[in-house]
């Protein structure tokens, strides 16, 4: 068995085998992943929460749709925050990258210094994890297809349409999945 190890920025796009519970039709970025084991966010999940009931602060920084995402099932009543530095190469404070000029940022970071210096912001209430070696036996097992991320899936303005929207864009076989319904007979 070859051991896929999904890498910074790459999606985890949920099978049709996952078709209950929290990762049913779910799209996750991976944000680590090494012998620790893997955690990533869920992005096509809004939460039920409203942002401005527990960060009023941030509504007005964070990308359309100016919502709380559902990170994952892991802690959730604590939040991540995803953030693109406006200009490619800087550094802002509060700020680590991630993978390419996507990073975290820390929600105690004055937010008058944030405007201006993000592109894009999205906080996740929760996130997804995995201990070493659960994400590549689920992947092993056709639970989760691995595939490359654009920035839209990240920051996009239509979340709920992210599942279908990354299947059928692949240049496989995974694109017809895009089409799945829960009704069988229509398959």
């Amino acid at each position: 068995m070859t051991e896929v190890a999904p890498k910074p920025g790459q999606l985890l796009v949920a099978s049709v085998l996952l078709s209950e519970g929290i990762f049913s039709r779910s799209v996750v970025l991976v944000l680590d992943s090494d012998a620790d084991g893997a955690l990533g966010v869920i992005v096509n999940e809004i939460a039920q929460t409203r942002l401005e009931a527990v960060l009023p602060d941030w509504v007005d920084a964070v990308t359309e749709p100016r919502l709380l995402f559902s990170g994952g099932p892991v802690s959730p009543n604590g939040a991540i925050c995803l953030a693109s530095v406006a200009r490619t190469g800087e550094e802002p404070p509060g700020w680590r990258r991630l993978f390419d000029d996507i990073g975290l940022l820390h929600l105690d970071t004055p937010i008058e210094i944030v405007a201006g210096a993000y592109a894009d912001l999205r906080i996740f209430a929760g996130y997804a994890g995995w201990e070493p070696g659960q994400l590549q036996a689920e992947i092993a097992n056709g639970m989760w297809h691995v595939v490359s991320s654009t920035y839209a899936d990240v920051f996009g303005g239509r979340p709920h349409d992210l599942w279908r929207q990354v299947l059928r864009r692949q240049r496989n076989r995974l694109a017809f999945f895009s089409a799945y319904t829960d009704e069988a007979e229509a398959n």
